[in-house]
């Protein structure tokens, strides 16, 4: 199966853990009492086109998100903010903490086409203007969700 070759795995490059938090502030200063930052503002590109369940969804008015570097991955603060969200969702169902993983692909269409066949659920797409984007998936396991993220032309 060619998806298991190292490297070639839909899960092989983590890159980042979300953790879904009630006060961005407090949060960081515990966290870097603890030496884990600085951290520094996250937006994706002001020219992404998001859906959400179905609807169209502009992240500056419903999350604020903050990162910081632990070792080669980053660790995602997310603060919902206002309207609903798969971070508000999360946030109201479970509380604070770790809401995804995110991970490198090379063909995100083909990694969600794979992954839907296979009963997960699409939460959460963006689509970057230079390529590339962002899906979120509930992999239908233990609450598990990803964000699978490719990168765009720069």
């Amino acid at each position: 199966m060619e998806n298991n070759k190292p490297g070639k795995n839909t899960f092989s490059r983590l890159a980042h853990v979300g953790l879904v938090v009630r006060d961005m502030n407090k949060t960081i200063e515990r966290l870097t009492a603890l030496g884990i930052g600085p951290f520094t503002p996250r937006m994706p590109p002001p020219d992404a086109q998001e859906i959400y369940r179905g609807k169209p969804f502009v992240p500056s008015q419903r999350v604020a998100i903050q990162i910081t570097h632990v070792g080669d991955m980053e660790l995602e603060l997310i603060q919902p903010l206002n309207g609903d969200s798969p971070h508000r969702e999360f946030l109201d169902k479970k509380g604070e903490g770790i809401q995804h993983l995110g991970f490198m692909v090379d063909n995100l269409q083909d990694d969600v086409k794979r992954l839907t066949k296979q009963g997960s659920e699409v939460l959460l797409t963006s689509q970057f203007k230079g390529g590339g984007g962002v899906t979120y998936l509930d992999l239908d396991v233990a609450g598990f969700i990803v964000e699978l993220v490719q990168r765009g032309e720069r």
